[in-house]
């Protein structure tokens, strides 16, 4: 797995064994309901033109990264959406590709250190959940 950030082409390499937690807890059609004076029910429906939650979780037993990893991923997270800015490039080891930001309306970086105490070493490894939003 993949992601590249888009205004500069640096790219990190993630573990292809993140798992994407709310892949299937999403769905493209949005409708409202409201009922009119009359009392008939009136249903308007689209579909979204983007938003989809993508959440990237480790297990406690793997997809680890290291500090380093981590401290790229947080530098990034911090970069605010912009046309030119904070868009990344998210790729799968089986060929899907989206095109994401971080999402700041969530805390869009977790990490832990896997040994339970502070990690000092760019070596030092750390679980991780990732959260973005397909743009």
């Amino acid at each position: 797995m993949q992601l590249k950030n888009l205004a500069d082409e640096v790219a990190v390499l993630l573990p292809d064994d993140l798992l994407w937690t709310d892949e299937h807890a999403w769905s493209p059609a949005v409708a409202s309901t409201s009922y009119l004076i009359t009392g008939a029910l009136l249903i308007q429906s689209a579909l979204r033109q983007a938003g989809r939650p993508i959440t990237l979780m480790g297990a406690p037993d793997m997809a680890w990264v290291t500090r380093a990893t981590v401290e790229q991923l947080r530098a990034w997270a911090a970069i605010p959406v912009s046309a030119a800015s904070g868009r990344f490039a998210l790729t799968f080891a089986d060929g899907r590709a989206f095109t994401v930001a971080f999402r700041h309306g969530d805390t869009p970086i977790e990490s832990e250190p896997v040994l339970g105490i502070p990690a000092r070493s760019g070596g030092d490894f750390y679980r991780l959940t990732l959260r973005f939003l397909e743009i």
